[in-house]
């Protein structure tokens, strides 16, 4: 098995060294468990997940940036123990060319325990789909435009354009390690590459302008402090092209509640991504529900511009248990006389 794993790290590593736009990405990294790793699929206490991540960003400075994802996944599926599937739904708009992002995926994935240890188990996942580009000219400016005196926009562009839509498949591969001590101590960890199949983008039908791979990876540990706190410090980078980010920070969990019934938990947390921005987050536990909420402050260069204002991120998450009830064997009592 361990082999199989070292395998699987160097095809990952092999396909992201020729690393050259970026995908979609959440600051909540954590609550978009199938954007963040194909190996996640199914990877869950639980019997069916369902999650919901709204992200919009730069409503100071142009038009909003607005993202929507949505995703479903199941554990033991076919009843196969340790395999795992699952669907997502990505919608990103970006600015004044209504440049629109559709992606539709499907994931796999399947767990090798460590020693035969259920506690201890690497994922392996492979993710695949298609993806939709299309753009808008019409509230575009060009040179061409220019009167002399005036901007006019009745006034030819001289852009040649071959198209405004392109749909093309893709394909994803992730590994991710789950290390259970107890419910409140939990070490997780995760590699994945995407885009491994670098799929054709250009408008201009230029076999050279290619979807860069992207490479990503996560780390975390949960751990107990006191009876009803716990400390999740996490990590998370991607690189894609030449673009690089960095993630670091952490949460605190505050127990309300271990009720049957009306589990309750409250977080909050702060992380700080490089050169970039820091955000805050909040973040409730309610049963199988979890609610997430953060706001980004703009760090960088543009926060001249923003005044500090980057984004606002949503996410909801709802696991599905089924319950079944305890198999008893029944014994017959002997008739006495």
């Amino acid at each position: 098995m361990f082999r199989l794993v070292k395998i699987g790290i160097v095809f990952l590593a092999l396909f992201s060294l020729d690393l050259q736009a970026q995908d979609i990405h959440f600051s909540q990294f954590y609550n978009s468990p199938l954007n963040l790793n194909p190996a996640l699929a199914g990877n869950f206490d639980g019997n069916y997940r369902f999650a919901g991540n709204y992200r919009n960003q730069w409503s100071s400075v142009t038009i909003p940036f607005a993202t929507f994802s949505m995703s479903g996944d199941a554990r033991n599926v076919f009843g196969i123990s340790k395999a795992g599937a699952g669907v997502i739904f990505n919608n990103d708009n970006t600015g004044d060319s209504r440049f629109r992002t559709t992606i539709f995926n499907v994931a796999g994935s399947y767990g090798f325990d460590i020693n035969g240890d259920s506690s201890n188990r690497i994922t392996a996942g492979i993710q695949t789909g298609v993806t939709n580009k299309t753009l808008s000219f019409d509230e575009l400016r060009f040179d061409a435009q220019y009167n002399g005196t005036s901007f006019q926009g009745g006034l030819p562009t001289r852009e040649n354009f071959n198209s405004t839509s392109q749909t093309f498949l893709n394909l994803h591969a992730g590994l991710a390690y789950k290390r259970t001590i107890d419910s409140r101590n939990i070490i997780s960890a995760g590699l994945a590459l995407f885009n491994i199949t670098k799929p054709n983008e250009s408008y201009f039908d230029n076999q050279e302008i290619k979807l860069d791979r992207r490479i990503s990876g996560f780390a975390s540990y949960q751990f107990s402090v006191s009876n009803s706190i716990d400390i999740i410090p996490s990590t998370f980078f991607m690189a894609q092209g030449k673009y690089f980010e960095y993630i670091i920070g952490g949460r605190g969990k505050y127990i309300l509640s271990e009720v049957a019934g009306s589990r309750q938990a409250a977080y909050l947390g702060m992380f700080f991504r490089t050169k970039d921005a820091g955000f805050i987050t909040a973040e409730y536990d309610y049963n199988n529900w979890h609610f997430g909420l953060s706001y980004d402050i703009n760090l960088s260069t543009l926060r001249q511009a923003s005044n500090g204002r980057g984004g606002i991120e949503l996410s909801a998450i709802y696991i599905l248990k089924l319950f079944k009830p305890t198999k008893y064997k029944h014994k017959i009592c002997p008739d006495y006389i």
